[in-house]
């Protein structure tokens, strides 16, 4: 386990948390595509750069990738060797939205572009809302097609908090 991807079925499901924690267990380096992605003040980056980020960080011996970016998943489903896929329900990954809304207002997320002040806005709500029971549906499917035509990557499925905690039991909080 040292290509690693962290991908999981919308924001606030817990995959930085969950990254960060597994890369200070594991002592390998986490990288958060959100910090690739996002420049200051929520502006996107070119395509060609935030594929360049991936693939400097795809180059390393080891690494653990966080997010989803469906643009660029095919590049880090070719070079991992284990995905932790993380799914909780619904109104979980809103309340953890708001919550953390709440908790970094005025702030930079650590996990997120530099200069990216956090914020909640309705589109984003939204599109939580709105894309939760396909994103579900669809990495179900694709995982499956990853376990039948690679049987070599090690899949893991983390679909309740009892689950996702225990990989950390030492873990206050």
């Amino acid at each position: 386990m040292n290509r690693i991807m962290v991908i999981g079925v919308s924001s606030g499901v817990g995959k930085s948390t969950f990254a960060r924690l597994l890369g200070e267990r594991l002592d390998i380096d986490v990288h958060h595509l959100d910090t690739f992605y996002w420049r200051p003040d929520w502006v996107e980056a070119p395509l060609e750069d935030f594929l360049a980020d991936q693939e400097e960080v795809l180059a390393l011996d080891q690494w653990i990738l966080e997010g989803n970016y469906s643009n660029s998943i095919d590049l880090r489903l070719k070079q991992a060797t284990t995905i932790f896929y993380l799914e909780l329900p619904l109104h979980v990954c809103l309340y953890r939205v708001v919550k953390r809304r709440l908790v970094y207002r005025g702030k930079t997320r650590p996990d997120i572009g530099e200069g990216c002040e956090e914020k909640l806005d309705w589109p984003f709500l939204k599109f939580i809302i709105t894309t939760y029971y396909s994103r579900k549906e669809n990495m179900k499917k694709r995982l499956a097609e990853i376990r039948r035509n690679e049987p070599e990557k090690v899949i893991i499925i983390l679909d309740s908090r009892k689950k996702i905690s225990a990989y950390f039991p030492n873990r206050k909080g």
